[in-house]
């Protein structure tokens, strides 16, 4: 019994955490309603992640997630949950996540202040 109260206390701390992604009004309705359209919205959380990188910059990931792990950093934002592991968190922290309804750029776009605009010094054969 005890150690269920230390868990869900600590859960509680972390769902307490400060947001250090942040989500736009916008991507925070549009996200409710795909969770509410796949009946997720009360049990999952919206997990976002990197992957890759290298010459073509990072590449992000998101997706429903219902079991953060003891590791992950949990918050809330505009009534969300957002779930982000610690090696995702350091290249993310100050990113904000945006919806943009334009029929020819839109969708979920995320703006990370941490990643430069350009290749570092043109090294890239791809970036020239």
């Amino acid at each position: 019994m005890a150690a269920a109260m230390q868990e869900m206390s600590e859960t509680a701390v972390r769902e307490n955490e400060q947001a250090l992604v942040t989500l736009t009004l916008a991507a925070a309705e549009k996200l409710a309603g795909l969770m509410e359209e796949k009946g997720v919205r009360e049990t999952h959380g919206l997990r976002v992640f990197v992957r890759g990188g290298g010459c073509s910059g990072l590449q992000y990931g998101m997706a429903f997630d219902n079991s953060p792990r003891p590791i992950d950093h949990v918050f809330e934002e505009h009534g969300l949950r957002v779930i982000i592991d610690p090696q995702s968190l350091q290249y993310m922290t100050g990113s904000k996540i945006d919806y943009i309804d334009d029929p020819t750029a839109g969708g979920f776009h995320i703006e990370n202040p941490n990643v430069l605009a350009n290749c570092d010094g043109g090294s890239c054969s791809s970036c020239r």
